[in-house]
């Protein structure tokens, strides 16, 4: 896992792969339980008999399920120490490339495409995650996400501090 502890130490990383996330099976039981969180019953995600009869043979995960997954598989690849606040401000593209079956594993490459660092107000990074299905080697989804970051300031100095420092 790659530590930063500013947004300047994370722009070093532009343009680069930071890691890649551990595979993540994603069972009918996940599948079933966002359908119920999203009331989206669509029967290729939850009709097991019907799914099994369609040109997909099995249900498949929703496209929206597997990017809610990047988050926590993002966490695997990457740490910001140091943060106040770090929103996810939107997507700038996304792709649902290939469907992800019930039972299969999926991992998440992630990548930084772009940091603006700025000294008033939040600073802005574009992280591209690339979802990959273990069972097929494929991609399952691809996206550039929008995160508006503002650091923690320091603590400012007490005078205490500073004559434990000195001791």
């Amino acid at each position: 896992m790659l530590i930063f502890n500013s947004v300047e130490e994370l722009a070093e990383y532009e343009g680069k792969e930071l890691g890649v996330s551990d595979w993540l099976c994603v069972d009918q039981a996940m599948i079933d339980a966002f359908a119920a969180v999203t009331n989206d019953y669509q029967w290729i995600h939850v009709d097991r008999e019907k799914a099994a009869a369609s040109p997909l043979g099995s249900t498949i995960a929703h496209g929206y399920l597997i990017l809610s997954l990047i988050p926590a598989l993002g966490d695997q690849v990457y740490k910001l120490n140091n943060v106040e606040v770090a929103i996810n401000a939107g997507l700038n593209w996304l792709r649902f490339v290939q469907p992800v079956k019930a039972g299969q594993h999926v991992r998440a490459r992630i990548k930084v495409s772009k940091v603006q660092v700025r000294a008033v107000g939040p600073s802005r990074a574009l992280v591209e995650p690339t979802v990959e299905i273990k069972e097929t080697g494929k991609i399952a989804c691809k996206a550039e996400m929008v995160f508006m970051i503002t650091m923690a300031k320091p603590a400012p100095a007490t005078q205490e501090a500073a004559v434990a420092q000195q001791a």
